[in-house]
């Protein structure tokens, strides 16, 4: 198997809305917007932040895109990340988010953030081997209004 992370471009945003709602379909509750994402939105999530495209075998299996807040650059936060359901169970994740870490690292980023839906809790431990710490203190500024917040998980990368 053939595992590769390119950064995704703007040519890539028709494909990464479709691995995104590909992923999350029967994983993510139905109410979550990714559900609905387009290649608009992903364009324009691209051009303000960057995202990653996990290819095995030269096909795509998965993506994430992260974004800088506005009012603190330094930080970036981590969203959509998500595996085609055929590859799941493979680590494959892992790929990508150790791609964004150092991509971060290599940007002199200050802070990872992500959020983890309340019903997704078990990501919380697979987060935390990557040194992520629940942030109670955080709020997630993407997060649905007509849901639970939920919780925010952080990785210091400069001290």
């Amino acid at each position: 198997m053939k595992i590769v992370v390119r950064e995704a471009g703007d040519e890539d945003a028709a494909l990464i809305a479709g691995l995104t709602r590909a992923a999350w379909a029967g994983k993510v509750a139905a109410s979550s917007s990714g559900h609905h994402e387009t290649p608009e939105q992903v364009a324009r999530a691209l051009r303000s932040g960057g995202g990653f495209i996990l290819l095995i075998d030269d096909m795509p299996a998965g993506s994430l895109r992260y974004m800088p807040l506005d009012s603190e650059p330094a930080i970036w936060e981590i969203s959509r990340m998500g595996i085609l359901p055929a590859w799941r169970g493979n680590h494959c994740s892992q790929h990508l988010l150790e791609a964004v870490i150092h991509h971060a690292l290599s940007c002199q980023a200050e802070e990872l953030r992500l959020a983890v839906r309340l019903d997704q809790g078990k990501l919380i431990d697979f987060y935390a081997a990557f040194g992520f710490e629940l942030a109670e203190e955080l709020e997630y500024s993407h997060a649905n209004p007509a849901e639970p917040p939920p919780s925010v998980m952080r990785r210091m990368l400069r001290y």
